[in-house]
């Protein structure tokens, strides 16, 4: 694997902590060249130190200017082969509670995040014919969840806008995909976790076994699984595999 990506320079966005960082170090000891984004600069430069990526700059992914801009400076000098667009957030509210506001932080960050990431790349990629888009979505892109349908909707948005963008590219060397884990062990999750238990009065284990109900496997999800998801999708014999949106959810449906 590592001379399949020896060369190559690879973006991760939302890339200093939790599945990000996953990924900007499996596709660093990959081989890759790896530049991360993200909008603390002190946990992306503290990646760079541990030697998870090999450049970093401070962004807001929403902002599709000062993505471009941040996304010409990381290039400067060798282009990138590999984009995955792994920045996202998640609210909670009933659907009643969900204003309007919600619903478009949650499409701003989820999908036009992953549109600002996407696009600066993908004119190099078509020329050189080579490239891999990936975006990292969610099992809430293929299902419904409860008091989370602003999420659930820009989640299934990514995934459509994979589908779309596969179609288009499909003759021109870039592929279009998305992974989609279940619940996964991160620090958004655990944030969760805090927040079920705050509120319902149950304990750190009976709200991870709730989160975990529907995985047959009744376990979360590990950033590295994902990962291994994003190294096989980089692989030059998964040409094939475009327009796609991957499960990684124990046997969920």
């Amino acid at each position: 694997m590592a001379s399949a990506l020896a060369g190559q320079h690879a973006l991760v966005s939302g890339g200093g902590r939790g599945i990000g960082s996953a990924i900007a170090s499996a596709l660093r000891q990959a081989g890759a060249r790896v530049s991360i984004i993200g909008r603390n600069d002190d946990i992306l430069q503290q990646a760079v130190l541990a030697g998870a990526a090999d450049a970093a700059h401070a962004v807001d992914v929403t902002d599709e200017a000062a993505v471009r801009e941040a996304m010409a400076g990381l290039a400067a000098g060798q282009p990138f082969d590999i984009v995955v667009a792994n920045a996202g957030a998640a609210e909670s509210a009933s659907f009643q509670r969900s204003e309007a506001a919600l619903f478009r932080r949650m499409v701003e960050i989820n999908l036009i995040g992953t549109v600002n990431c996407f696009r600066p790349a993908l004119p190099g990629m078509s020329e050189r014919r080579s490239g891999r888009l990936i975006a990292i979505a969610s099992t809430a892109g293929h299902r419904g969840y409860a008091y989370v349908s602003a999420y659930v909707a820009a989640k299934h948005a990514v995934v459509g806008l994979v589908r779309s963008l596969a179609l288009e590219t499909a003759r021109s060397g870039v592929t279009v995909n998305a992974i989609c884990p279940g619940y996964t062990d991160t620090d958004m999750v655990a944030g969760s976790l805090t927040t079920i238990a705050a509120k319902t009065g149950k304990s750190r284990e009976e709200a991870l076994a709730e989160l975990t109900k529907d995985n047959p496997q009744h376990r979360l999800i590990t950033p590295e699984e994902v990962a291994a998801a994003v190294l096989n999708l980089c692989k030059p014999e998964s040409r094939g595999i475009t327009g796609q949106s991957i499960l990684i959810n124990g046997g969920e449906f």
